[in-house]
């Protein structure tokens, strides 16, 4: 039996799960934008993370299988005990006040946004992304303000992949890090009968937007594809400081 919710609500769940599914298999940036949209239709910031979370992981799965053969597993090797640390640092830093913590990763994500493009504009050869930085950023924002995705845009973006190997190598990443995350919630409590049966209902519309977000990433050209990356990121990153 579905939950008792308003039309309202159903309406933009709804929405949130397809831009999620878009978000995992072609336009990276579009997922934390789901985020302030889900707080509106659950009506609690910390409840409206664990029914999320399930919805992230089932687009996740979508990506890796549509994307299963396009992943450079290397760059995530290369990645994960740097990713480990941030995530120590970012544990750490848990007393802070989440105000402060999302202005610091908001911060941290703009200056190597800025490198970035610095970078690209002083030559048309990209000098690759080394993993130390990004990798303890990376960990830090997703710990501390779960926004490691604007971190791994700027990484991957950094790393001469394809539009096709950047999707599918941020689809691995961030499968395994909200698989780690599953537990944590369970244990906070942020599951229930409700949450699960909204979840479920919403698979379909997360199908169809990996799907269509499949289908984007085939029309777009590489050069689209990275400006879209950064724009969103830039965006995304802009909501850390709301």
């Amino acid at each position: 039996m579905l939950p008792h919710l308003a039309v309202w609500q159903w309406l933009l769940g709804a929405f949130c799960a397809l831009a999620v599914g878009i978000a995992k298999t072609g336009v990276p940036g579009l997922g934390i934008l789901v985020v302030p949209l889900m707080v509106l239709a659950v009506g609690d910031a910390r409840l409206s993370a664990g029914w999320l979370l399930p919805m992230l992981c089932t687009a996740d799965i979508f990506a890796v299988i549509l994307w299963r053969r396009h992943a450079a597993a290397g760059k995530l090797f290369s990645l994960a005990p740097w990713v480990a640390a941030g995530m120590l640092l970012g544990a750490a830093a848990l007393a802070l006040p989440e105000r402060i913590l999302r202005t610091v990763v908001g911060v941290i994500v703009f200056l190597m946004m800025f490198a970035y493009l610095y970078r690209r504009l002083r030559s048309d050869e990209r000098i690759p992304a080394h993993p130390a930085p990004y990798g303890v950023a990376a960990g830090f924002a997703t710990t501390v303000a779960n926004a490691a995705g604007p971190v791994m845009n700027l990484y991957l973006l950094g790393k001469r992949l394809t539009k096709e190997e950047f999707v599918a190598t941020g689809a691995w990443f961030f499968f395994l890090i909200n698989l780690t995350k599953l537990p944590i919630y369970a244990g906070h409590g942020l599951f229930n009968r409700t949450s699960l049966l909204f979840d479920a209902a919403m698979v379909p519309m997360i199908l169809v937007g990996a799907a269509a977000g499949r289908w984007l990433v085939n029309q777009m050209s590489p050069r689209i594809f990275e400006v879209l990356v950064i724009a969103l990121t830039f965006i995304s990153t802009l909501l850390l400081f709301v």
